[in-house]
């Protein structure tokens, strides 16, 4: 699996220093040269050309005036900002609780247009229900100590969803069959967060494809997470972080790798089978083994 605060995030990191470094080298100048004139430590500039230092706008600002060069200091100094926002630690936005982190996605999610997700551990957000995301989020909540306001984040995440049933947003998910079978809450949170996905799958702007563990000779292997907004912006989420990718190189590496996955996905009757099939694995275990189907 591959590691994206050193991949993605990094480079973005040594794309910024490469555009300072050519600065420096079109003023003709040696990097102690540029460190006097800023009045730094001369090592400060190898540590930024190296990505070993992340430089302040201040630092872009002074590099550029140096370099005689500060027109160009507003452009770099957006892409340093896009380089360090791109990783955001799930403590810094989770630091208030959970239910600020969902209330604030709500507008991103409103202005889509068009929503493409993959899911390999949970159901998708958008599509979870209350008690499904009751026992996902606090789970969340005390694995990274972070305030406990579950029924706020919970009813949050509702208050998300239903974009929907809005005009004008089309929806396209992928899960792994696998999501189906690992169970959050109870037998009957469970069952109900399956039933429910058989009811969204009727939902004229929502199409919702499973891979099967039956699919041969995978085209593409399981990822991490992530969300496709509108061919602009891909959200992924890992552990520590979240990862927001607004390059279109990475975006269209996303896209095509969500090609590739949807191709092995099941639609229509034979997903609802799958769907159906971890329900009946959950029969056994209710009580009343009576499963209510939304």
């Amino acid at each position: 699996m591959p590691n994206y605060q050193s991949s993605s995030v990094e480079s973005a990191r040594k794309a910024v220093a490469a555009r300072l470094r050519e600065v420096r080298l079109d003023a003709g100048l040696k990097g102690h040269e540029l460190a006097a004139r800023c009045g730094w430590n001369k090592s400060k500039v190898s540590r930024i050309e190296n990505a070993k230092t992340s430089p302040s706008d201040g630092d872009v600002r002074d590099w550029c005036e140096a370099c005689e060069a500060g027109v160009q200091a507003a452009d770099i100094i957006a892409a340093s900002r896009t380089a360090h926002s791109m990783y955001m630690e799930w403590k810094r936005l989770q630091r208030t609780g959970l239910r600020r982190l969902q209330e604030s996605r709500i507008p991103l999610y409103e202005r889509t247009k068009l929503l493409r997700g993959y899911a390999s551990h949970v159901v998708p957000g958008l599509l979870q229900t209350p008690a499904y995301a009751s026992a996902l989020l606090s789970v969340i909540s005390r694995f990274h100590s972070t305030p406990n306001d579950t029924p706020e984040a919970v009813a949050a995440r509702m208050a998300r969803a239903r974009v929907l049933h809005a005009a004008g947003h089309r929806f396209t998910l992928l899960v792994e069959e696998s999501v189906l079978r690992f169970q959050l809450g109870n037998e009957e949170a469970m069952a109900g967060q399956l039933g429910h996905l058989l009811s969204v799958m009727s939902l004229p702007a929502v199409s919702l494809g499973v891979i099967p563990f039956s699919a041969r000779e995978r085209t593409m292997w399981t990822l991490e997470g992530f969300n496709i907004f509108d061919d602009r912006r891909v959200h992924v989420e890992l552990l520590t972080a979240q990862v927001t990718l607004t390059a279109p190189s990475e975006v269209a590496m996303y896209v095509r790798a969500f090609t590739e996955l949807r191709e092995l996905a099941v639609y229509g009757a034979t997903a609802r089978a799958l769907v159906t099939g971890a329900i009946d694995a959950l029969r056994w275990k209710l009580p009343c083994n009576n499963v209510e189907l939304d």
